[in-house]
C-alpha cells in the first residue's frame, strides 16, 4: 500500500510542494484520473500555515494537508459507486460518476475535498496517479518532487520508516495513510522581570502542573524568556520561583499556544 511520510520539522514554507501540485493540475484534464483543477480557490496538496502563541512569543509551524488516502475512508461509504480505492492504496474518484455529488464534500472529516463549481464535481489529491501509472521515471508525486529538503516521502507503507510517527486525527478512525513526524505541539512561553529594578529575571525556575500532576519544568535564560514545548492540551497552574518570590498562574492550551509575554515578579 502507498502512504506518505511528511516530516513538519525544517519546513521553510517555500510552497514548493503546493505549487507542484498546482502546476501538475492546473488547465491539465488527466482523465480518467482527475479534470483540471481551477487556478484559484482550490490546493488539493495545500501548506496550512499558523501563527502561534502572541508577541513576542510567536513561532510558525507549516503542516502539508492532503487526501489521505485513508483505509476506511468516509468518502468511499458515502458515495462507493463513485470513488474506489486501487490495489495500491490511493483512493480515486470517478470523475464522471461524482459529478453532481455535492454531498461528497461534507463527507471529508479533514476538508480536503474541494467543489469544482465550473465543473460540477467534487475534486481532490489523486497522489498523481496518472504520473506513477504513465512511467513517470521519478515513479513519485510532484509535491513529493518539488521539496527540495527531502521533507516529504512517498512509497510503500511496509518500507517507509513509520517509527514514532503521527497521523491527524486519529479519533476519525479512517486509518489514513498519510504519516507525520514532529507535528507541532502547545508551548506556554514569557518573560519574567523584575518591577522594581526594571530587570529581566535569569534563572527563575518555572513549573508547570497538570490537572493528573505531571511536571513540566523550565528555567528563564539571560533575556529572562522561558518555553514550555511540547505540551499536551489541558489545564495547568504555572508557577514562578526566584529566591523567595512566587507568582502563579492559570494557564490552558486546550485551544491555542499560550504566549504571556512579560511576567512581573514581585
Amino acid at each position: 500500500m502507498k502512504a506518505f511520510l511528511i516530516d513538519v520539522k525544517g519546513c521553510s514554507g517555500c510552497y514548493a510542494c503546493q505549487i507542484g501540485c498546482k502546476d501538475e493540475h492546473c488547465n491539465n484534464d488527466w482523465s480518467p484520473y482527475a479534470k483540471p483543477q481551477p487556478e484559484i480557490g482550490q490546493f488539493w496538496f495545500k501548506l496550512e500555515q499558523t501563527e502561534r502563541g502572541a508577541v513576542p512569543h510567536v513561532k510558525v509551524s507549516y503542516v502539508p494537508k492532503l487526501c489521505n488516502h485513508c483505509d476506511n475512508a468516509p468518502c468511499m461509504k458515502a458515495a462507493p459507486d463513485a470513488i474506489t480505492k486501487r490495489p495500491d492504496g490511493l483512493v480515486l474518484l470517478d470523475s464522471e460518476k461524482a459529478k453532481g455529488n455535492k454531498k461528497l464534500i461534507n463527507a471529508c472529516p479533514y476538508k480536503v475535498m474541494f467543489w469544482n463549481e465550473e465543473l460540477d464535481m467534487p475534486q481532490k489529491c489523486t497522489g498523481c496517479a496518472h504520473l506513477l501509472d504513465r512511467g513517470w521515471p521519478i515513479k513519485e508525486p510532484r509535491c513529493v518532487n518539488n521539496c527540495a529538503l527531502n521533507l516529504i516521502k512517498f512509497g510503500e507503507e511496509s518500507e517507509l520508516d513509520l517509527e514514532g510517527t503521527e497521523v491527524l486525527h486519529p479519533e476519525y478512525g479512517t486509518k489514513p495513510r498519510v504519516y507525520y513526524r514532529n507535528l507541532p505541539k502547545k508551548f506556554v512561553a514569557g518573560t519574567v522581570y523584575d518591577p522594581v529594578e526594571k530587570e529581566i529575571i535569569k534563572g527563575a525556575t518555572v513549573i508547570l502542573k497538570d490537572e493528573a500532576g505531571l511536571l513540566y519544568t523550565a528555567t528563564s535564560d539571560h533575556y529572562g524568556d522561558f518555553w514550555l514545548r511540547d505540551l499536551p492540551d489541558a489545564d495547568f497552574e504555572l508557577e514562578i520561583n526566584y529566591f523567595g518570590k512566587k507568582k502563579t498562574m492559570k494557564v490552558s492550551t486546550k485551544e491555542k499556544d499560550i504566549g504571556l509575554g512579560n511576567i512581573a515578579l514581585d
